[in-house]
């Protein structure tokens, strides 16, 4: 983990406008980033745009293969590393406890560790594609945090329509429900 974060992190890949699970960006940077765009955008007589994005059950329902991939070809975690992160995610199982009674355990096929110290930064690389969707849209800006996206353009009084069929694309708009690889 201690190797691994800064790997990541200093990636060209990386998404620099994760808010969450690192060091000095907090719910405040992102909140500050987002203002800051909005406030410009009404500075030039714009109005904007925000339309915010959640992923429910984020964590629980991570695909590993995915994920185990995204670590290898786009982030370049291989051999000892890879493995290491396979069998962390790979036979595991879970099951509740009330008192004194305990259910039957059953395996976990998809999903991170909630509360774990690696779980947040597994997640954060399992959405980086996220970008590459948003990316080529250079009048959509985005931000993040955890699970949470939120992607909101400009909107000029007389380009007010445009700028709405832009967001409202199959291209963006699609890949909530088809999903991204």
């Amino acid at each position: 983990m201690a190797r691994m974060r800064p790997h990541v992190e200093s990636s060209a890949n990386f998404n620099r406008y994760q808010s969450a699970y690192r060091r000095g960006h907090s719910t405040e940077t992102m909140l500050l980033r987002v203002l800051d765009d909005i406030y410009h955008a009404a500075d030039n007589h714009s109005r904007s745009l925000l339309l915010q994005l959640h992923l429910s059950a984020a964590f629980d329902t991570l695909d590993k293969p995915t994920l185990l991939c995204r670590l290898d070809y786009t982030f370049g975690v291989r051999d000892t590393s890879h493995k290491w992160v396979d069998s962390y995610l790979n036979e595991r199982s879970q099951y509740v406890k009330v008192g004194d009674r305990v259910s039957a355990s059953v395996s976990c096929h998809y999903g991170v560790p909630q509360g774990s110290v690696l779980g947040p930064l597994l997640f954060t690389i399992y959405i980086m594609p996220i970008v590459s969707v948003i990316a080529p849209f250079r009048n959509v800006h985005y931000a993040h945090y955890a699970d949470d996206t939120q992607l909101y353009i400009a909107l000029s009084p007389d380009k007010a329509f445009s700028g709405i069929t832009t967001v409202s694309s199959p291209s963006i708009a699609g890949w909530t429900t088809a999903g991204f690889v």
